[in-house]
């Protein structure tokens, strides 16, 4: 049955990095019409109850439609230790990460964890994720069922890691390529499933590995590749020390055929030079984790410099080294750590990198991502007066930014009013 939502919806018409807040168009009485899983069609509320006057009416009066949000960067394994006390990148990865990943040797464990972490994600407004799993395939296929329930647009791959992390948490280069392969086979393209070619980072993989994933990625470019570039400092010390003829940190992906379009690089705070203008040039993407990155301490991230450059950026949760499940607090210490760097991001800005920005990142944005015909019906409806707090301040709004602002800075799950999956209220 078609079914119109009524509300105040929010759609975009370019980037408002290149073209300004004018370029996202609020309608105040608008609308949004649904029919098998897609927007059909969006308008004034007036028009829309004119042109399918038999459809079923939703009215959710002042809440804010939206494009669901989009988290490109995640790591749903580290579900259940998220803000864990105290830890840089490589003593979070050995004292944290890895004893807990080792559990996902136990498929009902890996199940267990996966639908816990999209009950997070729904309710905070997220409908679309990028994850990486552990080495087991069977983590890779607890995150897919989940996933797959739920009628959810969902990307992962399997972790690969030969070395640098513990005897139960190693492949090697041969079964890396063997056990992506046929994960990427038995998920890549079923119901709303994309397989994610996934080496963790290049500590973590020996040339031989880098190569093997490298092969496979060059023999299935309908996927996309994630991995981790340019963290932390020491980070970037040890791989000089790991990859000696290397010339910089992106070199190590690039000489083994990691680098391209479709790649998706998490973090991407310590670039040099050359490494943004071959980014630049092959089209990659790369993803800003905020609230990880003040987290554990790994530096501010140039989103100005990035955006004037043309490369793709998404926002991302980072989920467990980033503190929070909220794409809301992420946009939040999004513009916190811009205006570290001198730079106010504005709202449209902020909106559009955990949606728009975050579907282009994952080169999704002709699915997801935004409030436009043909687009699948992923959306999430925002209160914009969902606390006390937050409503003191929006009753003072002169402009719909004004009104969407605090949410951003301090909302949380309690804002998220309803989610849409494919047209269906979950």
């Amino acid at each position: 049955m078609t079914e119109i939502l009524l509300g105040q919806t929010l759609s975009f018409h370019g980037d408002p990095f290149v073209l300004g807040p004018e370029s996202v168009r609020v309608e105040r009485q608008g609308a949004v019409v649904l029919l098998g899983g897609e927007i059909i069609d969006t308008g004034t509320a007036d028009a829309m109850r004119k042109a399918y006057p038999q459809a079923a009416i939703t009215d959710h009066g002042n809440c804010l439609i939206s494009p669901g949000f989009i988290d490109p960067h995640v790591h749903y394994p580290q579900t259940a230790i998220i803000a864990s006390w105290g830890k840089r990148l490589i003593d979070w990865l050995n004292t944290y990460t890895f004893p807990e990943e080792m559990r996902f040797a136990d498929p009902a464990y890996a199940a267990e964890v996966a639908a816990r972490y999209f009950d997070l994600t729904l309710a905070n407004g997220t409908t679309t994720v990028c994850s990486y799993a552990t080495i087991h395939p069977a983590s890779v296929d607890a995150f897919f069922d989940a996933a797959k329930t739920r009628g959810l647009r969902a990307y992962a791959g399997k972790t690969c890691m030969d070395r640098n992390a513990p005897n139960g948490l190693q492949d090697t280069a041969k079964s890396a390529y063997d056990d992506s392969k046929n994960l990427l086979e038995k998920w890549h393209g079923v119901d709303r499933l994309s397989y994610v070619i996934t080496p963790r980072f290049s500590p973590t993989s020996t040339p031989d590995q880098l190569s093997a994933l490298g092969a496979l990625w060059h023999e299935n470019q309908s996927c996309l590749m994630q991995t981790h570039l340019s963290e932390q400092t020491d980070e970037i010390a040890w791989v000089k020390t790991l990859f000696p003829t290397a010339c910089d940190y992106l070199d190590t992906y690039e000489q083994h055929g990691l680098l391209g379009m479709g790649g998706l690089y998490g973090h991407a705070i310590h670039l040099e030079p050359r490494e943004v203008d071959r980014l630049t040039e092959v089209g990659a993407s790369l993803i800003h984790c905020p609230t990880s990155n003040t987290f554990i301490g790994s530096g501010l991230f140039d989103m100005e410099s990035m955006v004037a450059r043309g490369l793709r950026v998404g926002l991302a949760t980072d989920t467990g080294g980033g503190s929070s499940f909220s794409m809301l607090r992420t946009m939040a210490a999004a513009y916190e750590v811009a205006q570290l760097r001198g730079t106010s991001l504005h709202p449209a800005q902020l909106w559009w990198l955990a949606t728009q920005g975050s579907a282009r990142a994952l080169h999704a944005e002709k699915k997801i991502g935004n409030i436009a015909k043909g687009l699948e019906a992923d959306l999430v409806v925002i209160d914009l007066a969902s606390t006390a707090a937050i409503e003191q301040a929006t009753r003072r709004a002169e402009t719909i930014w004004q009104s969407v602002f605090p949410t951003i800075m301090m909302g949380d799950d309690r804002a998220v009013k309803a989610v849409y999956i494919a047209g269906k209220l979950r």
